[in-house]
Order: C-alpha cells, then sequence, then structure tokens
C-alpha cells in the first residue's frame, strides 16, 4: 500500500470515528433522561482509552524515530567512511593508490545514482555499485601480498563502510509492522469517536474546539509516523546530498592527483573501463 492511500485511509478513518461520534452524542442528548450517573459512566470508559492511546502513540513514535536517525547516521557514516577511505589510499604504493582511489569515486557515484532509487522501495543493493565494492577487496589482498601498512587502516575503513550500508538499507523498510500502524489508527479513531460520543449534555463551542483539535493533533501524530517510518521516501525524507557532496569532493582530488588519468567509470557509477 502506497504512502498517499495509507495517509487518506488514516485520515478518513478519524474523521469518520469522529462524525460517528458526534452523531451519537446528538442522539444521546435527544434521549437523555436526566440521569447524572450515565454521564460519569462514559467518562470512566473513555479514560483508559485515552491512556492506551496515548501510551501507544508514545510507542511507536520512539521506535519511527529511532529508525530514522540510525538510517541517517548510516547514510553520513557511509560518506565518511569513503572519504576516510580515498585518503588513507593516498599513503598506498601504485598502481593499487590510484585504483583504489578510482573505485572510491565510482563507488559514491554509483550510491548516488543506481542505489539510492532504490532507497524509496524498501531498499535493494544496486549491482553497479557493488562491483567497485569488489575490486575495494581485490585491491586489498594485493596490498596484503606485498604487506604494505596501509592494508589493515584500509580494511578497516572498507569494514566500516560495509556496516554502514547494510544500516541504511536495512532502516529503509519499515520499521513499524503494518499491523501495528492499523491497530493503532482503530485505537486513535476509537478514543476520538468516544471523546465526541462522551461530551457533556450542555457542551459549549470550546468542548467542540478541544475535540477538533484533538482529533486533529490524533491525525498528524499517524501521518508523522507513516512519514518518519519511510526514512528514505517520506516528506522529511532523507537525500542523498552527504554522499552526493563526498562524491564530488573525492572526485576534484582525483582530477587533481592524478591528472593524466580517466576515471573507469561514468557519472552514474556505470563501468566504463577496466
Amino acid at each position: 500500500m502506497t504512502m498517499t492511500v495509507t495517509m487518506i485511509i488514516t485520515v478518513a478513518a478519524i474523521a469518520t470515528a469522529l462524525a460517528v461520534g458526534l452523531i451519537a452524542h446528538h442522539l444521546r442528548r435527544r434521549r437523555h433522561n436526566g440521569d447524572e450517573d450515565a454521564e460519569v459512566s462514559v467518562s470512566d470508559l473513555i479514560s483508559p482509552l485515552e491512556t492506551l492511546a496515548v501510551l501507544l502513540v508514545a510507542f511507536v513514535i520512539v521506535v519511527a524515530a529511532e529508525s530514522y536517525g540510525a538510517a541517517a547516521a548510516a547514510v553520513e557514516a557511509e560518506a565518511g567512511r569513503v572519504d576516510q577511505l580515498y585518503e588513507v589510499a593516498d599513503y598506498a604504493p601504485e598502481p593499487q593508490r590510484e585504483r583504489l582511489q578510482a573505485a572510491a569515486v565510482c563507488y559514491s557515484r554509483a550510491i548516488e545514482t543506481a542505489e539510492w532509487p532504490l532507497m524509496a522501495e524498501g531498499g535493494a543493493k544496486s549491482p553497479v555499485a557493488s562491483v567497485w565494492s569488489t575490486d575495494f577487496r581485490r585491491h586489498f589482498k594485493e596490498l596484503a601480498h606485498q604487506g604494505d601498512p596501509t592494508f589493515p587502516l584500509l580494511v578497516q575503513a572498507d569494514d566500516e563502510r560495509s556496516k554502514a550500508r547494510q544500516t541504511r538499507i536495512s532502516e529503509a523498510s519499515p520499521a513499524i509492522p503494518s499491523f501495528v500502524y492499523w491497530f493503532m489508527v482503530v485505537a486513535l479513531a476509537a478514543t476520538v469517536g468516544a471523546f465526541a460520543f462522551g461530551l457533556p449534555r450542555d457542551r459549549r463551542p470550546s468542548h467542540l474546539v478541544l475535540l477538533f483539535v484533538l482529533a486533529g493533533l490524533f491525525t498528524g501524530s499517524l501521518l508523522l509516523i507513516e512519514d518518519i517510518d519511510s526514512p528514505f521516501s517520506g516528506r522529511i525524507r532523507i537525500t542523498d546530498e552527504v554522499m552526493g557532496g563526498a562524491a564530488d569532493d573525492i572526485a576534484e582530488d582525483f582530477a587533481a592527483d592524478h591528472p593524466a588519468t580517466t576515471l573507469p567509470c561514468d557519472e552514474g557509477g556505470n563501468r566504463t573501463a577496466t
């Protein structure tokens, strides 16, 4: 189910519950027999429902926010490790120095161009980017055979890059199961309907204003949760700006460090030479 459809159903559910609650309240007022105990019993029933709804929203918001934060941290960590790998490779001997730095530039371009669009679809590794991470390991083996001191530093940087990439991909999928989200929608809709039904018999305009404000806040909370639970496709999505900046920086460095060499990839990170 797409995010737009989910949001429409969410808003419709809260609005329907509000309307049904107000209609039921109107009918209850017309049939009211003056028994004040009925007013008290309705209020007593609403109280635990309100507590459940608030606790549920708080819990789900925390889970969604943690997932969003982990995704953002992974994006920054991956870009930082690629930049670090390029810099450490500057101390490696030739020809591995040039090849590793070229692979770093091409990898960052492939992540930005080929793999990033997959994040909005739930996350997946792009083979275009994986070609260059495979190249890293091939060049590491050559340095290991030579006993080069940069080998452990490069392996560490690449290991951190790989972990950050995997975290980014895993966090692209929603952290909140769909049945939990819809259970929360039902709980909040029931709470709004119950509040509408339980309005005082001699309600004032302020009661209706507060009711609609409550319904708006509950709806906004649900939409916010749905948005941040999809960190790469929501309205406040994580962009590829950090990785794009790293790609541009190390591409400029490569042009300055190896002016006579052409990168083995195009702007999209696709291999153009071996």
